[in-house]
């Protein structure tokens, strides 16, 4: 069996200003970098945005289990089989944050042949787009400490600073540290605290910006601490929009590659969708639904983050009306949500089916509570049988969805097919009547119990003491009609990453809130959830590895 990137690398690819073509761009259009990669200028979508728009499909997910779910892969593979069927799709897509890739997840590039190409460059560096985020954040940073050091004529408190430094890669020693240290030169000792670049606001920012404009206005209302009298400090009040603008400018440009057969994929921004909204760039969202009649979009994690975020916060904001949902599962996956062992998911257990499918219903109802056709798909495997295939089938089928089986990891666009013709079927048929969960006019703790309890289920919502402080604090700011940004473990609907299936009595935990000013959403943590990962104990990285001739392996 050949890994995802043996296949990756035998595939042979199409220079990508070809691909370019096939939408109707031509090289003056782009922006190269080198053969397989460019960007889409500004001209281009400025001459496009008046163009009628196509379908919005959003691909999600029940909650990610170690036996895998697959939601890039049939996000990419869907995407071919349009094609296949003859009509025009564009894949958006996030990149993928060099942490996981070197962690436990891996890269972010699809797999089998239904895979975005070149894998090694968009696993690793790409385009330079994380790289440029990482820089304009450690910039304000760094502007923030100079200002303490050559007087503080914001009257900072250096007990409330908030913005934090970041990198991106999982480093657990990095969440807690003291900078300096060292003489009078070395500035003022003080806590710090990094976390990893997809958790960054401005990681936010450029995937909620519509234009340079908008970008640097978000840019703009960046609380990075407060002052002795309690009020906001921002990235205005420190000049520092303008020189962090700059370094984004070529950020702020989606990317142009292409799947293995050809299908062109836009592929921009990565906020995590554990611990910041989950979504692709609005840019290229909005560019894909201008360039096909299909745009095929997917939301990190299952649906109770990507695609709680991905309505409420990436829609709403953006104005976008998603017209149809693919809802991913497996077989093996629900098993385990049943309580079946790892080792023991290739034995037919209908029982164990039973008792953890209530994980895709919980998903399905969420969805439906939104206003969105479902369509339900699983991820093919060789040890799933008969009696287990039609088990889920009935089930979704009782409960008005769409049913089809998925074997893009094994096949391709032709694998995809039958989940393509139950797309199409579903957008001829269902209208969808999507609205957001909440007004904006509710309370931040009042919107903070709808998601918990009408998304992950929860009995009630207990806010720990310093988090109830936190949030009276940002009302009486003014921030109270902001989305709420629920950060959350993304292996249970509850905040207990040990409660597998479809929890029911639980009290969500919310112990910190902070305002995300210039995104446009207030982040609440619950539970034990960390905004700087760290490695497991045998890290993706130990099998990592570049020959001689420059070919790079272990990635997957």
């Amino acid at each position: 069996m050949k890994t995802d990137i043996e296949i990756a690398q035998e595939a042979e690819l199409l220079p990508i200003v070809k691909v370019a073509e096939s939408l109707g761009m031509n090289e003056d259009d782009l922006e190269l970098y080198g053969k397989y990669k460019a960007k889409i200028s500004d001209s281009f979508l400025k001459k496009i945005a008046d163009r009628k728009d196509g379908k919005l499909v959003l691909v999600t997910a029940i909650n990610p289990t170690p036996a895998g779910e697959g939601k890039t892969t049939t996000t990419v593979g869907l995407g071919q089989a349009f094609a296949k069927l003859g009509k025009r799709a564009v894949i958006a897509l996030r990149e993928p944050s060099l942490g996981p890739c070197f962690g436990i997840k891996g890269g972010a590039a699809g797999g089998g042949y239904a895979q975005v190409v070149p894998m090694e460059d968009l696993n690793l560096h790409f385009t330079g787009d994380f790289h440029a985020v990482t820089s304009a954040n450690n910039l304000l940073a760094a502007m923030i400490d100079n200002h303490i050091m050559q007087g503080n004529e914001l009257r900072i408190d250096t007990r409330q600073i908030v913005w934090k430094r970041c990198l991106d890669m999982n480093d657990r020693a990095l969440r807690n540290t003291v900078i300096g240290m060292g003489g009078k030169i070395d500035g003022f000792v003080r806590e710090e605290h990094f976390v990893i670049t997809v958790a960054s606001e401005i990681m936010a920012i450029l995937c909620l910006a519509e234009d340079m404009a908008d970008l640097k206005e978000r840019l703009a209302k960046i609380v990075v601490a407060y002052n002795l009298d309690g009020e906001p400090v921002t990235a205005a009040d420190l000049s520092a929009v303008g020189a962090m603008a700059a370094l984004l400018k070529d950020a702020m440009s989606p990317n142009l590659i292409q799947t293995l057969e050809h299908t062109p994929a836009l592929v921009h921004g990565g906020p995590f969708a554990n611990i910041a909204h989950g979504c692709n760039s609005v840019r290229a969202t909005k560019a894909a639904l201008k360039l096909a009649d299909y745009c095929i979009t997917e939301a990190g994690f299952g649906a109770d983050l990507g695609a709680e975020k991905f309505f409420d916060i990436k829609c709403a904001s953006a104005g976008l009306h998603p017209d149809a949902v693919v809802l991913v599962a497996t077989v093996r996956a629900l098993k385990y949500n049943g309580g079946v062992a790892k080792e023991q998911l290739g034995t037919e257990n209908l029982d164990a089916l039973e008792r953890g499918i209530v994980n895709l219903e919980k998903h399905i109802e969420n969805i439906k509570r939104y206003g969105v056709p479902v369509v339900v798909t699983l991820n093919s495997f060789l040890t799933d049988t008969e009696a287990e295939l039609s088990f889920v089938k009935h089930f979704c089928e009782e409960r008005g969805c769409e049913f089809a089986l998925s074997k893009v990891w094994e096949q391709g666009g032709n694998g995809g097919i039958e989940l393509a013709q139950a797309v199409i079927k579903t957008l001829e048929t269902k209208e969808s009547h999507f609205q957001p969960l909440y007004e904006r006019s509710l309370p931040l703790r009042e919107k903070m119990k709808k998601v918990a309890k009408e998304i992950y289920g929860a009995e009630d919502v207990v806010f720990q003491t310093a988090c109830s402080k936190q949030i009276d604090r940002l009302e009486a700011l003014g921030y109270s009609e902001l989305p709420v940004c629920m950060a959350k473990n993304q292996y249970s609907l509850s905040d207990d990453a040990a409660k597998l299936g479809r929890p029911t009595g639980f009290k969500l935990q919310v112990r910190e809130a902070y305002v995300n000013a210039g995104a446009g959403f207030v982040v609440a943590l619950t539970g034990t959830v960390m905004t700087m990962p760290g490695l497991p104990k045998k890290p993706a990285a130990h099998r990592i590895d570049i020959n001689e001739d420059g070919v790079i392996t272990g990635l997957f």
